[in-house]
């Protein structure tokens, strides 16, 4: 099931380069999407210069984070649980502060502060500069809340400490909130107004990475294909401009050919994508550059036009195939990967068998599949009533996954007997001898260790596989051309 559905993603984080000044320490946890992990990165990096370290024991830590995600109630949930941990760790240590950040500290404010009483301070995904400040009012023994949202706040201007890293991808922030308004979302709410940030300041990571030993970086937004950049960030504005500012505008198209054409050695993957706004100059800058990864996500939420309609997303079933048909021409050797929701309000067994022949007709590599959850404040939670019995809600997403796991077998298949280029990542989890990389397509692939390292790109003859994981022996070994 690895890569076919997908749980919260969790992660304690860790500062490889400590400073020997910093006396305090931060224990900082991640939940949800790769923008959290990333925005976790920039936290550790402003309370680094405040005088803290990162540390993987919870109970040695003068300051606990939990960075929160709010897309599904399971996900709120388990971030309770961890709140009623660091409670019980805190009560050994009264030194300990708690704090939660991010999208469910957006969401529920003060509530933290003054009905629940779990935590010294909440601050949203725009207040993360203000951290030091919330901290000094901490000490003075005053509530401590900042959530308030900026049209401008990129973090352009930080250098993000690299968590958790392995030294060979690193994630680098593009564009931050979203401005479609999809009726099931929680995130125009929880991160604001659309806005790109300036691509000096992007390439300038990129170029800082690359000096480092990174080999691969993922471009990362809410919706990266609605990247804009004309000497201001807010994409609303883009009517007002004047003709010179549209002429020197830099979209995402233009962005990701920069990146690639600075480091051809460096793989460039990016997410997400958001079908209404992903243009043909983007899959054909795509299939100009061999270092930028052919592997698009691209979720589409159902394959029911009038289910389409209620969530608001602003694309057809018949748009959709039309953007899949044209990745399938100018990149055929692309991999698609989808996010899907069962049960949404008044779906029905028509709109649920649409979805599962849209899947036919895609063949998605893997997918992040969930039965709806009705999320408080979005359109959906407030007009639509939750009127899909969970009993069907399950057996749809069950069928929703088996389907998957047919189609991931099915393109896994496809890659038998090639030979494909591979960036190590990591040891592989099921085995000590053996190394775990991706090829550009971003399936997993698992291999004889030999004498190479964490990485190295090395060419592996494609021998056996499942639904989820490719399975090779090495062949040669060398960066990419």
């Amino acid at each position: 099931m690895e890569k076919i559905i997908e749980e919260e993603k969790q992660g304690t984080s860790l500062v490889k380069e400590n400073s020997r000044e910093n006396s305090k320490k931060l224990y900082i946890e991640s939940y949800g999407c790769q923008m959290n992990f990333s925005d976790s990165e920039i936290v550790a990096s402003i309370l680094h210069k405040d005088g803290y370290n990162t540390t993987q024991e919870l109970a040695e830590a003068d300051l606990v984070l939990v960075n929160t995600c709010s897309i599904r109630d399971k996900a709120e949930q388990t971030v309770r649980k961890r709140l009623e941990k660091y409670n019980a760790v805190k009560r050994d240590n009264p030194r300990m502060k708690v704090g939660v950040l991010g999208c469910m500290a957006e969401r529920l404010k003060n509530k933290f502060l003054e009905e629940e009483k779990i935590v010294d301070l909440v601050v949203g995904p725009d207040a993360y500069k203000d951290l030091p400040n919330l901290l000094a009012e901490v000490e003075d023994g005053k509530d401590a809340i900042n959530v308030v949202l900026s049209k401008e706040e990129t973090y352009g201007d930080i250098s993000p400490v690299r968590l958790l890293s392995n030294g060979v991808s690193a994630l680098v922030s593009i564009t931050r909130g979203c401005d479609n308004m999809c009726t099931f979302c929680v995130v125009p709410f929880t991160r604001g107004r659309e806005r790109s940030r300036d691509p000096q300041s992007i390439m300038g990571e990129v170029n800082d990475l690359w000096e480092k030993g990174y080999k691969e970086i993922t471009l990362l937004g809410q919706n990266v294909d609605s990247y804009l950049w004309y000497g201001g960030g807010l994409k609303k504005d883009y009517k007002d401009a004047s003709d010179m500012q549209k002429a020197t505008a830099v979209h995402f198209a233009g962005l990701l050919e920069m990146v690639a054409k600075a480091h051809p050695k460096m793989r460039i993957r990016f997410s997400t994508s958001n079908p209404q706004d992903m243009t043909l100059d983007v899959i054909e800058t795509m299939s100009q550059y061999e270092n930028i990864c052919k592997n698009i996500h691209l979720p589409v939420q159902s394959g029911s036009d009038r289910i389409l309609k209620a969530m608001n997303r602003l694309h057809t079933r018949a748009e959709y195939f039309t953007l899949v048909d044209n990745i399938k021409r100018i990149i055929p050797e692309c991999s698609i990967s989808q996010d899907m929701i069962a049960g949404f309000p008044s779906e029905t067994e028509e709109d649920h068998q649409d979805t599962l022949s849209l899947m036919e007709h895609v063949k998605y590599a893997f997918g992040f599949m969930f039965s709806y959850s009705e999320r408080p404040g979005t359109v959906a939670g407030r007009k639509m009533e939750d009127d899909v019995p969970e009993d069907v809600k399950k057996r749809r997403l069950q069928d929703i996954i088996a389907l998957q796991q047919k189609h991931s077998r099915y393109r896994t298949e496809q890659h038998l007997g090639e030979i494909e280029e591979v960036l190590i990542e990591k040891e592989s989890k099921k085995s000590d001898s053996q190394w775990s990389g991706r090829n550009s397509q971003g399936i997993t692939v698992v291999f004889t260790k030999k004498h190479y390292k964490v990485g190295d790109y090395v060419k592996v003859k494609i021998e056996d596989c499942t639904s989820a994981t490719l399975i090779g022996s090495p062949v040669a070994y060398g960066n990419l051309q």
